[in-house]
């Protein structure tokens, strides 16, 4: 039996925000080990720039703000409890006042973001 735990806790608040596409972003659980997802509590900021990602799914949960996400074109209305899921590929960006919680699978990797 592994003396390591089965489990890891993270606290968002205590995270560092790291610059990002969309604005500022915490990100918790990037342990080499991890293979399955991350979470990101992040901040967008109005100038959030287009991108995408080859091998990610991203899934966006709005916590506070109003906004929408452009996704491959489409405008989608933002508002807390909002959730979007964005497949690989998808183009998109926030446009808003939001805070977020992104929950990227596998976890993020910043070598698969692309801006066009």
């Amino acid at each position: 039996m592994s003396a390591e735990p089965r489990f890891a806790v993270a606290h968002l608040d205590e995270i560092e925000p790291t610059p990002c596409p969309c604005g500022q972003a915490r990100r918790a659980f990037m342990e080499p080990w991890n293979q399955l997802a991350s979470v990101h509590l992040t901040e967008i900021s109005k100038d959030s720039r287009t991108h995408y990602h080859r091998k990610m799914t991203e899934i966006y949960v709005v916590l506070e703000g109003e906004g929408y996400l452009e996704a491959d074109g489409e405008k989608i209305p933002l508002r807390p409890l909002t959730t979007v899921m964005i497949r690989p590929g998808c183009r998109h960006r926030a446009v808003g006042n939001l805070k977020i919680l992104n929950i990227p699978m596998p976890p993020f990797d910043p070598a698969d973001e692309f801006e066009d």
